[in-house]
Parts: structure tokens; C-alpha cells; sequence
């Protein structure tokens, strides 16, 4: 069984929200700046302080994210979306399925910093402080909110370059509007580390927009301080672009930080941009490759990071035909479903699928990829695909999280216990 396909009538607008990575990373910085003090701290250490900040983040004072509206989703606020219903419906291929209840870690000991996407419907070039749970808190939901059952969530909202924004930028119309997503990022990780960090070790996780956002803040924060090295957990950056050395995992955009070569290897990078093994990336591809910087698009798989084919443990929406373009309006066909109606009902808001897809690092004309594979297609009543396909040019990029977001769990969980015995 095949769910219907996704509708192509917002293929324009989904085209400028997804090239939200190329604004990201060209973003000037402009917040101020911490008190400096390189004194490394290591990760053993990290793990026995509990209430002092890093000594330079000490007397950082937060430009804009002491007021609790300016978060998604973090401890501080009570009942925000990443408290809701997260429960999934395993579905095997012959229609089998099998409740898993969500159970989120009541003293986890790692945190996690997400930024989303593009994803604001704002009609300025850059978002408001305004968050919606239609929008940032949507894909927040589908990306990051499962992240509780290893670690505390924090994932700021932020004034982004938004979809209006985008086709303003890319049809080359000039705007008297001003803003800077990275320096909100910025504000907020300081913030984070100022007041709730405490020398915990943390993950970072975005996508698309951001990817970008984190890239920078890993290449100018991070990577070259030995103390927030030190306590970096792993990063996940989906649907852009690390650059490094061909045949190399460190040197391009980072001269410390590596890919991730291991399960449990910490204080590395998952990166990946996922395209089907029937649709690799075509000459002019937006992903795969990256832009401005020399050497090649770091690819690791999440499901397996020392490479090789693997199942990916994937988490989608309970309709089929749903994405995050859905947030602006523009989604899946409602009547998509994952089951025939014949075999039984799904009543969790997630399916889970572990037995579908397969993925692999794959390498086609300079453009390094994850190659997703449709394996576990059969006759029963499940649907045999997945939601997510664009133009060729985009791949799969709407579901480059959905499609892993049980391996990034795990691999964080991993992480998580080799950080606590390092």
C-alpha cells in the first residue's frame, strides 16, 4: 500500500523555505560579546559541576531570552508543546502495530540546543518574536521534542530570515529591514551557558536555516575554546553543508571539531542531506556540496556512523502525506494514511518505522549525500513510501530528521553515557 502522493502546488514556496542554509551562514554577527577566559575545563570535570556557569560566561547578560516567551520549548517553561503528546505507533509491513508511550527522562544528565528551520509565515523579511506552535513550535515537535528522553531541551526562538525574506533576497529586491538570526542564536546559547548550563555537557541539533545558524556558532565558539570543546556532547546538523578535506573528518570548517566516526563518539558532528537512491543529487543540487568553502560536503549517517547500509529508525507525522512544510500552510495530502483502514487505526500523534528504509553514505558527481533506499516494501497493508519529495534539486530535505530521528536519539544516548564515564 502506497500513501498519496504529496501535492507539487507548493513547490515554489517550499523551494525558498528550504534554501534557508545559503542566508544562514552568510549572516554577519553583531551581539556582544563574553568576557574572555580560555581556562579548559575537562569533561570530567564538567560532569561534577552542577551550579557554576563556565567562569567567562559568569556575568553574561542576556540580550533577549531572560523573557520565557522568546523560547520554543525549554525547562523554565511550563506546559510549552514539548510537553504534549509525543507517543508513537510502531507499524510493521504486515500491519502489526504496536503502541510505544513516550517517556521523557525525569533527571536526564546532558542538554540539548535546538534551532529550527525556516519556518515563519511572517510577511517582513525577518520573524518577530511572535512564536507559534503552528510554526516554530511544529517543527520543534517533529525535530527535537523526542530529544527528552536523553537530555533537557532548549530551543530558542529566534527573529529568522523568513520565507518572505527569502523570495525578497533571491529575487534581488532590496530591504530597509534589518536583522541577524545568527546574533539571536548567539544571545541565546550565552544565555544558556550563563544561567542553566552549569558545566553539563550538551547537543547540539538544527536543520536547513538552523544547520547554518550552528555551523557558525561551532566554527567561532566552540571550536576554538578548549572549555566548550570540552563539553560538547556531539552536534547534528541536517540539510546543509559541513566542508572538509576530501577523504579527511576534520579541517574544512572546523580545524577541531571531527564528523563522527563511531557510535557513542563524542564531541563530534553528524551531518547529512538526504536524497533517494532513485533521485541522487542532479548537477545544480542544493545540497550535497558546500557553498563558498573548499573540500567536500561531509556525509554521516546517523543510523551508523562508522558507514555502511542501515535501517533507519524513522519517526513521521500519523498522516503519511505530512511534512514540516504543513506549518505554512502548504502540506501533505490529508488523506494519506500509513495502514490500510482494513488493517486497524493509528490514534498516536507519530508513527514509528524501523524496517522501511535503509540509508548510506553515497557519493555522486562531488556531491556527498545519504542515500535512502525504499527496503522494506512488501504486500502487506503499511505504505510502502514516504512523504518528502520536491524537485530534484531538494531531495528529501523535509524529512531529513523525520527519516533519522530514532538514530539521533540513540546516537545521543550514546553519547550521553561515554561523555558521563570520559
Amino acid at each position: 500500500m502506497a500513501p498519496h502522493p504529496a501535492p507539487r502546488r507548493a513547490l515554489l514556496a517550499a523551494a525558498l523555505l528550504l534554501l534557508a542554509p545559503l542566508a544562514a551562514c552568510s549572516s554577519d554577527g553583531g551581539s556582544e560579546g563574553a568576557p574572555a577566559d580560555d581556562s579548559p575545563t575537562t569533561a570530567a570535570e564538567a560532569t561534577t559541576t552542577e551550579a557554576a556557569p563556565l567562569e567567562r560566561f559568569a556575568d553574561y547578560e542576556s540580550v533577549n531570552y531572560d523573557d520565557p516567551s522568546h523560547w520554543v520549548c525549554s525547562p523554565a517553561v511550563d506546559d510549552d508543546i514539548c510537553d504534549g503528546d509525543l507517543d508513537a505507533t510502531l507499524v510493521a509491513e504486515d500491519g502489526t502495530l504496536t503502541v510505544e508511550p513516550f517517556e521523557r527522562a525525569d533527571d536526564p544528565p546532558i542538554d540539548c540546543f535546538y534551532v529550527y528551520p525556516t519556518i515563519s509565515r511572517d510577511a517582513t523579511q525577518f520573524a518577530d518574536w511572535d512564536l507559534s506552535d503552528e510554526e516554530e513550535g511544529y517543527v520543534t515537535l517533529n525535530q527535537a521534542a523526542r530529544l527528552q528522553s536523553e537530555c533537557r531541551l532548549f530551543a530558542p526562538g529566534y527573529r529568522q530570515l523568513t520565507l518572505g525574506g527569502l523570495g525578497s533576497r533571491i529575487g534581488g529586491e532590496e530591504s530597509t529591514e534589518q536583522g541577524d538570526p545568527y546574533a539571536d542564536v548567539l544571545d541565546a546559547f550565552r544565555t544558556y551557558l550563563a544561567e542553566d548550563n552549569g558545566g553539563r555537557g550538551f547537543v547540539l541539533i538544527g536543520h536547513s536555516q538552523g544547520a547554518g545558524i550552528l555551523n557558525r556558532l561551532i566554527a567561532e565558539e566552540i571550536d576554538p575554546e578548549d572549555d566548550l570543546r570540552s563539553l560538547l556532547v556531539g552536534a547534528y546538523l541536517a540539510g546543509g553543508a559541513v566542508a572538509v578535506p576530501e577523504g579527511e573528518v576534520v579541517g574544512g570548517d572546523f580545524a577541531n571539531v571531527p564528523l563522527c566516526t563511531a557510535d557513542g563518539e563524542v564531541g563530534c558532528v553528524t551531518t547529512w542531506a538526504t536524497f533517494r537512491d532513485t533521485a541522487p543529487p542532479p548537477p545544480n543540487s542544493f545540497f550535497g556540496a558546500p557553498r563558498g568553502s573548499e573540500g567536500v560536503a561531509g556525509c554521516v549517517n546517523p543510523a551508523a556512523p562508522a558507514g555502511g547500509a542501515h535501517e533507519l529508525d524513522s519517526y513521521f507525522p500519523a498522516n503519511a502525506g505530512a511534512s514540516i512544510l504543513d506549518a505554512l500552510g502548504a502540506g501533505g495530502d490529508e488523506g494519506a494514511s500509513w495502514l490500510d483502514p482494513s488493517a486497524g487505526t493509528i490514534e498516536t500523534p507519530f508513527v514509528h518505522l524501523t524496517d522501511l528504509v535503509t540509508g548510506e553514505c553515497a557519493e555522486t558527481g562531488g556531491f556527498h549525500y545519504l542515500e535512502a533506499s525504499i527496503t522494506g516494501a512488501g504486500d502487506g497493508p503499511r505504505a510502502d513510501d514516504i512523504p518528502g519529495d520536491l524537485s530534484a534539486e531538494w531531495g528529501l530535505h523535509l524529512v531529513d530528521v523525520n527519516l533519522v530521528m530514532g538514530d539521533v536519539v540513540r546516537q545521543v544516548a550514546a553519547q550521553a553515557k561515554a561523555f558521563g564515564e570520559g
